[in-house]
């Protein structure tokens, strides 16, 4: 299978609204147009946009998103103390004038403001900084990237209708504070990964993702996997990133595990990836709204096994990330 990779702009949408097949394909870095999504009335309901943050460290997780469903908004905010196990989630539920989204990545802040919770999230000199509270609960970080910094950027086309632009930028360095009631934690050897996503989906959808970052056998590692959702497509969402180069997989990796047992181990597989994560915290989600509904575990976890990359064989050694299966009605 060969996927096109693109690298000049170009629209994700038509005039009409409908999918402009010459953004099929994938890049580098972002070069899509994506203000046609959540524009006026087309395809009311079916326009999904989201900013997704998880930071990771050896001792905290913490996870921030900022997103828009058309009529409802999913704000998160959670953090996850791995020394202690203890968990404070502080995610709301409001109407859509609690998000604002820019119409593509960067153009304008992503914020949100629910309740107590508050998230403001902005490109500057140097990275994206990511600024969110609510009770109890605040963190201030600035995700690090330079001019030259690589992500990975799909257009998944279902149909002319139903298509999604998705960026995982895995392996930013995150500097900055987190703060929990009275304790200010530095946030040391973190990492960042973003979820970018601008598209109309349909009302059911089940996917995988899973995604890895750290240093190992000499090299800056970033996984990126992802699975169900492209199916049928033409199109993959999996690419290996070594030392800032991002290496696109464009053939669909296996995944194994137990849904009854999440707790056990999750692999992956494929020519150039064989990888097995080892969980130490199931993050579950469950949500039934009648319209919105979510079923989700992602599992928080090691990565052991291997990756190749142009025909060198890198070892992968307790890399920190994330495996998840997730089904939406929204």
């Amino acid at each position: 299978m060969s996927e096109r990779e693109i690298i000049a702009p170009v629209a994700l949408c038509r005039p009409d609204g409908s999918l402009n097949p010459d953004a099929v394909g994938w890049s580098r870095r972002p070069l899509h147009d994506t203000s046609g999504i959540g524009r006026g009335l087309r395809d009311k309901g079916r326009n999904k946009r989201w900013e997704y943050w998880a930071i990771v460290s050896p001792t905290h997780i913490v996870s921030v998103t900022v997103s828009s469903l058309d009529y409802a908004a999913l704000h998160g905010f959670w953090v996850r103390d791995r020394r202690t196990g203890e968990t404070i989630d502080r995610g709301r539920i409001g109407g859509a004038w609690t998000a604002s989204l820019p119409g593509s990545l960067g153009d304008e802040p992503a914020r949100a403001k629910s309740g107590s919770l508050e998230i403001d999230i902005r490109d500057e000199e140097g990275g994206t900084h990511l600024r969110a509270r609510a009770d109890g609960l605040s963190v201030d970080v600035l995700a690090e990237a330079d001019a030259d910094h690589q992500s990975l950027a799909v257009v998944v086309p279902w149909s002319e209708r139903r298509f999604q632009y998705t960026i995982k930028d895995v392996g930013r360095r995150a500097v900055g504070t987190l703060t929990v009631g009275d304790e200010t934690i530095e946030l040391t050897d973190a990492w960042a990964v973003l979820d970018h996503g601008r598209g109309r989906w349909h009302h059911d959808v089940r996917w995988n993702w899973a995604a890895a970052v750290g240093r190992t056998d000499g090299h800056q590692v970033g996984l990126q996997f992802g699975a169900r959702w492209t199916d049928g497509t033409g199109m993959t969402e999996n690419a290996l990133i070594v030392d800032g180069h991002v290496t696109k997989i464009s053939e669909d990796v296996a995944w194994g595990y137990d849904l009854d047992r999440p707790m056990e181990p999750w692999t992956l597989r494929g020519t150039d990836v064989d990888v097995t994560v080892t969980p130490e915290y199931d993050h579950v989600s469950r949500t039934n709204l009648g319209i919105i509904g979510t079923r989700g575990d992602q599992v928080f976890g090691h990565f052991n096994g291997w990756i190749r990359v142009d025909g060198r064989r890198i070892e992968v050694r307790d890399l920190f990330g994330w495996a998840e299966d997730v089904a939406n009605k929204w």
